[in-house]
């Protein structure tokens, strides 16, 4: 048990969080792509000398969740760094994320001795591969999807590694914007490093040191005194994916919990095997979505570090699809796996937990990518975006309309940032009423977002699920509705599309995506009796 003061270990831990969170800010306003500078899909975090997570802001948890896991390996990769290093990287394999993703790595030094290291993962709109925006429907294996960068220096020693700068560039469709956005990465980790040398200056190096062991130890103790609250047993679930955008066949998600006072332990054997199409995900994936479920299901307020998977074991079958093996196509894992893990794992929680956990949210990102050539400038252009759908119904009221739930905490791109920024036009941007599915709480309504591509042909690539079977309902609460995607033509004619898949638009044509309505909690007859369970809980 550590002796860290424990006044001074929640000023630390606070400092660290709000510096975490100003790396944020600082990468939403200087950064140059919409993705980013609106709908702040990018995240910001501090690590300990050891790579071990230690604070981050409330951005993305399929970022954040990924990079606790991914940092560590990433850094094993290359030698020691020393003081003006950056790392880029975006290899899934290694980083533990979609291609779009790159991540760019910092080393804290104070008083000549490696301290912390600095952290910003961000979604850039383009990186190559064979769609614009470099998140296609259809691809069968990571070359497609784009430009991969294993870990490599962007700065050595302070002086930015040209070639690799050019590289990268030169495989992007909007290399200007690509620049502006890793830019905005590197002052955000500039302004981490700031406040850690702020910091090390206030508590001295070996006080900073300590401190940041302390924190973590704190998340494990909390986490420890959480699992002894939950009653010990072994809860099952499983899930499904509609596909996997390469075949109908639909994609098993198997769960096992195990709970006692001492650990956590979720095993996923009896997962559907690697796949063809882009479903797969990486391991640190799959922690990701496991780590946000835990949050839910023990305590919103615990620090979210490295700490909290001390007691906590994670089993997943090596060349099943929740740890796939290079050179599978991952690029829909982040955004639509990971959704459907942290459903499946939240659906075994309710059983821990009823009172706690609230009924399925529309359990995908419903990704759109747009791109061209603008015909404003006769240049390249590539929008990318994740829809907000319904909140499911939760044991204390309705489910949220229209947000980004679990796995996305995104923002969605404004209609005049987006029609200023690309060659494109809303139609439709309203609530889809009547998806929310029925309940004592009932869950939450979709959006129907409908975009049409103004004088030019465009292409378009939908990752999306639950377009057969809805988002479930919990003691009794009705599924939400399914989403749907569509294309309608000039002469008004509507067209269906699949939930994973691109498309070419003719000019003047327009993609209609429809999402998902959050599932229902409780029957009206049974509510009474869970809302009993949870008063009893509140009473003790």
């Amino acid at each position: 048990m550590s002796n860290f003061d424990p006044i001074r270990l929640e000023v630390l831990r606070n400092a660290l969080e709000a510096s975490a969170q100003e790396m944020g800010v600082v990468l939403k306003c200087t950064a140059f792509s919409p993705n980013i500078k609106e709908r702040m899909d990018a995240s910001c975090a501090i690590f300990n000398a050891e790579a071990e997570l230690v604070a981050q802001a409330e951005h993305v948890p399929v970022h954040l969740g990924s990079m606790l896991k991914a940092v560590g390996p990433t850094l094993a990769e290359l030698p020691a760094l020393k003081e003006g290093d950056v790392v880029i990287v975006n290899d899934p394999f290694i980083a533990g994320a979609h291609l779009p993703d790159i991540t760019l790595i910092a080393p804290v030094f104070a008083e000549g001795e490696l301290v912390a290291h600095v952290a910003s993962r961000a979604h850039h709109s383009d990186v190559g591969g064979m769609e614009p925006g470099s998140m296609p429907g259809s691809s069968t294996e990571i070359y497609q999807e784009g430009l991969i960068i294993p870990p490599v220096l962007l700065y050595d020693g302070g002086v930015e590694q040209s070639g690799i700068m050019r590289m990268v560039l030169a495989n992007v469709r909007t290399p200007e914007e690509r620049r502006g956005d890793l830019n905005a990465q590197l002052a955000a980790l500039r302004v981490g490093e700031t406040r850690i040398h702020e910091l090390a200056a206030r508590f001295g190096v070996r006080g900073l040191k300590e401190g940041l062991s302390a924190i973590l130890a704190y998340s494990e103790r909390r986490m420890l005194k959480r699992l002894a609250e939950l009653p010990p047993g072994r809860y099952v679930a499983d899930d499904w994916l509609d596909d996997d955008g390469s075949s109908p066949e639909r994609v098993m998600i198997k769960v096992a919990v195990e709970v006692s006072p001492e650990r956590l332990v979720f095993d996923f054997e009896g997962t559907a095997p690697q796949r063809r199409g882009n479903v797969n995900a990486v391991k640190p994936m799959t922690h990701s979505a496991v780590f946000y479920a835990i949050k839910i299901l023990t305590d919103a307020t615990l620090p979210p570090n490295a700490g909290v998977l001390r007691p906590v074991e994670i089993r997943i079958p090596p060349g099943s699809f929740l740890d796939a093996r290079a050179p599978a196509a991952v690029c829909a894992g982040n955004t639509e796996t990971t959704q459907r893990v942290a459903d499946t794992v939240l659906r075994a929680f309710a059983q821990i937990a009823p009172d706690r956990i609230a009924a399925a949210s529309q359990g995908t990102m419903n990704l759109i990518g747009i791109g061209g050539r603008d015909p404003r400038s006769t240049r390249p252009y590539t929008y990318i975006e994740t829809i907000g759908g319904g909140q499911g119904g939760r044991p204390y009221g309705q489910g949220m309309h229209g947000v980004h739930a679990n796995m996305s905490n995104t923002l969605n791109t404004p209609v005049e940032a987006l029609e200023i920024s690309y060659p494109l036009r809303v139609e439709r941007y309203e609530l889809r009423e009547g998806s929310g599915g029925g309940g004592h709480h009932a869950g939450g309504e979709g959006l129907i977002r409908a975009i049409t591509a103004i004088d030019h042909e465009a292409r378009v690539s939908l990752q999306s699920d639950r377009r057969l079977t809805g988002p479930y309902g919990l003691h009794g609460g009705a599924s939400g509705a399914t989403g749907q995607n569509s294309v309608r033509d000039r002469q008004g004619n509507v067209t269906a599309l699949p939930g994973k898949g691109s498309v070419t638009l003719a000019p003047g044509e327009t993609v209609i995506v429809e999402t998902p309505g959050g599932g229902g909690w409780g029957a009206p007859q049974a509510a009474d009796s869970l809302l009993s369970v949870a008063a009893a809980r509140a009473d003790a």
